[in-house]
């Protein structure tokens, strides 16, 4: 039984999952459906309710029937390093690869179809409010003035992207910023603004959960700092346990977005409160492993290995 990882060739977190699943004589085929199709093959056959379908790339070959598991970590546009690139060819290459993925009976890390969804930040507000979590009050509006009146309630608000930072060479960097009730937010009518009460905090919080595997890392916050993404800090992340509050959330958030896989963010405030920020269904978790050992490529391994459903 085969593992299947779609990723680039430069995802170098995938690269950790490799070597565990090497190492446990587990076969696998990483693959970038931006390759496809010149340098990956796909042939799906469906007869009289019947379904065969193989995926050929770097030497191997694999059948859907043979597929254990499907890891989709950061996987480039389908099609995309094609001759003759176009929409029509990356909806056409979709259709075909994830079409008959679908088909077979492996297990996910993410589905796709849960996955897209699980990015939206507002859907990601509402389901951790749901699920329990303390979540900053938040609005997302064109509408300057109730922007206005939202930073007059709260008083300082922090300003942040929804979908993250735009695509385009070279990348841009958008810190969440922090802004006051004196701010001009006539810009909020140009497109949707973001903003979220402000929460003072003493440390981030990045909590990884793999299946039903939690790991939790604390890193001591900059005194004023807004965005831990974006400046320099004497701090590294430390291992630490996880709330029984915080645990029953985190499972429940997973069962209702149907995920496997989780990268969640909180803010610790002055006195140890996590706060929910967002929960990214395909966060990066190797700086953690690196910083505090703990065995989160070893974990993705196992969960990848275990039988597919039948």
């Amino acid at each position: 039984m085969t593992v299947l990882i779609l990723t680039s060739k430069e995802d170098v977190t995938a690269d950790m999952v490799v070597t565990r699943l090497h190492d446990a004589a587990v076969p696998l085929l990483r693959l970038d459906p931006a390759d496809l199709p010149h340098d990956t093959v796909l042939s799906a056959h469906y007869t009289r309710g019947d379904f065969e379908g193989l995926l050929s790339a770097n030497g191997h070959v694999v059948s859907m029937g043979a597929l254990r598991s499907v890891w989709v970590r950061r996987p480039g546009e389908p099609a995309a390093h094609a001759a003759e690139p176009s929409p029509w060819l990356t909806e056409e290459t979709r259709q075909a690869l994830f079409g008959m993925l679908y088909s077979a009976s492996a297990r996910w890390m993410n589905s796709p179809r849960h996955a897209d969804r699980a990015r939206l930040k507002p859907w990601q507000l509402r389901t951790a409010d749901l699920s329990g979590f303390a979540v900053p009050p938040t609005v997302v509006t064109t509408f300057p003035r109730l922007a206005r009146q939202f930073a007059e309630e709260h008083g300082e608000v922090v300003v942040k992207s929804a979908s993250g930072p735009p695509p385009g060479e070279p990348p841009l960097a958008l810190p969440t910023t922090l802004v006051g009730p004196d701010a001009d937010f006539s810009g909020v009518a140009a497109g949707p603004a973001l903003l979220q009460r402000y929460i003072p905090k003493r440390a981030d919080i990045r909590l990884t959960c793999v299946g039903s595997r939690l790991f939790a890392a604390r890193k001591t916050a900059e005194p004023d700092q807004v965005d831990g993404r974006y400046g320099d800090s004497d701090h590294t992340w430390e291992a630490v346990p996880v709330p029984d509050r915080i645990r029953k959330s985190v499972h429940d958030y997973l069962d209702r977005a149907q995920l496997a896989y989780a990268a969640f963010d909180f803010a610790e405030d002055e006195d140890g409160f996590w706060w929910f920020l967002e929960c990214n269904q395909s966060g990066q978790f190797g700086f953690v492993e690196l910083e505090t050992g703990q065995p989160i490529s070893e974990a993705v391994a196992r969960w990848l290995s275990r039988p597919a459903r039948r």
